[in-house]
């Protein structure tokens, strides 16, 4: 089962004016992502996607052309049931064939950034690949899942104070949702803004929804101490990203002082990075991004990871179609996973690139029982958005 032609888009898809929403990352006019296709010799086709950005507007040229020009060439060819050998191999670059016989890792200069996002595409695809070309859903590749729906939360939150209790409660009327998620930090001006926001939203929904907060990573430390000082009747399920991910002994040290759950993990790649965050006890929700963090393969190492250091596993799911079903199906089969971001902001990648709809009811989703990873990409769709055509 040889791979034969691999070919990535930067799709980019406008959001009408009426959904956009505004936060630290600006006005979001589109919803943008590196979608992959590999097809096999046998005209088996997987799909993947990578991202090069946290939020979900971003530019992907770079990306696209590093897997057109480099890594698809460089896959063209193998076997695509070879999953873990064509990471290692693309991770490790021309010492990969000694990184495999020394049993430790020799990986490339650029082991971070584009090229695992890259490499995230790939993988995402294989394992559709692998799911469809034996009749199974991914999860069962994975050793099986533990449910057939998992519970899930609403994920938005960017009005003033006078209004998040209403839109927080929109989204819960959406899906019977009992956890909902709000943006705090720079995007409010002083942590005092965002606290009084977070208060607002406690008093509308009562203590019985579960409230998490994101910072997208812009206080610094001693603001975000301040902000969890001001919250700290609120009994909020996590704090999310409360400064810059490059500062994980300050992620640490918030942690320490505010007695609030910390929840981390989108802007980094591999397990290393995710070692280093348990290692540092920086965390106590894991939130890789399925295609950031070196796809599926590398979340089911992370999510052990996870559970050995009795972290709790939670994967950034703000994400086009094909990582948000990888990210149900390795939630689905990691014991570390309890819950799943859906987004509530418009997501016209996740729900209009794909023609299937997602069974959410009662606050939870459904976990595909189809083959792969359970989407049909609309591949007009897909070509009527892409930049270049």
């Amino acid at each position: 089962m040889r791979i034969a032609r691999v070919q990535a888009w930067w799709v980019r898809i406008p959001i009408d004016a009426a959904q956009q929403h505004k936060s630290d990352f600006g006005q979001i006019a589109t919803f943008d992502a590196a979608i992959v296709r590999v097809e096999t010799e046998s005209g088996i086709v997987g799909w993947g996607e990578g991202k090069n950005a946290a939020g979900s507007a971003g530019t992907y040229g770079a990306l696209v052309s590093l897997i057109n020009d480099e890594v698809g060439p460089a896959i063209r060819g193998r076997d695509a049931r070879d999953i873990n050998g064509i990471w290692e191999m693309l991770y490790n670059g021309v010492r990969h064939q000694k990184a495999a016989v020394s049993g430790h890792v020799m990986p490339a200069l650029a082991r971070r950034g584009l090229t695992i996002a890259a490499i995230s595409a790939i993988d995402i695809a294989l394992w559709d690949i692998l799911g469809k070309s034996l009749g199974v859903p991914v999860w069962r590749l994975l050793g099986g899942r533990k449910s057939e729906r998992m519970p899930a939360y609403a994920s938005g939150g960017w009005a003033p104070a006078e209004t998040i209790g209403a839109q927080l409660q929109s989204y819960i009327d959406k899906g019977g949702f009992s956890a909902v998620k709000m943006r705090v930090g720079s995007m409010d001006g002083a942590p005092h803004v965002s606290a009084a926001r977070v208060a607002a939203a406690r008093a509308a929904l009562g203590p019985a929804v579960s409230i998490m907060v994101d910072a997208h990573g812009t206080y610094t430390v001693a603001d975000a101490k301040r902000f969890a000082h001001m919250v700290r009747d609120c009994d909020l399920a996590w704090f999310e990203e409360p400064v810059t991910a490059d500062d994980r002994q300050g992620i640490a040290e918030v942690r320490a002082a505010c007695g609030i759950p910390i929840a981390v993990g989108e802007s980094e790649a591999t397990r290393f990075d995710f070692r280093d965050l348990a290692v540092a006890r920086a965390a106590d929700v894991f939130q890789p991004d399925l295609g950031f963090c070196g796809g599926i393969s590398e979340a089911m190492k992370i999510g052990a990871l996870a559970s050995a250091f009795n972290i709790r596993l939670s994967p950034h799911l703000w994400a086009g179609a094909p990582a948000f079903y990888a990210g149900l199906h390795v939630c689905a089969a990691s014991p570390a996973s309890f819950i799943l971001e859906y987004s509530l902001g418009a997501n016209p990648m996740l729900h209009d690139l794909v023609v299937e709809k997602l069974d959410v009811a009662d606050g939870t989703i459904a976990i595909p029982d189809t083959p792969g990873l359970g989407i049909t990409i609309d591949e007009d769709f897909l070509r009527a958005y892409s930049m270049g055509g």
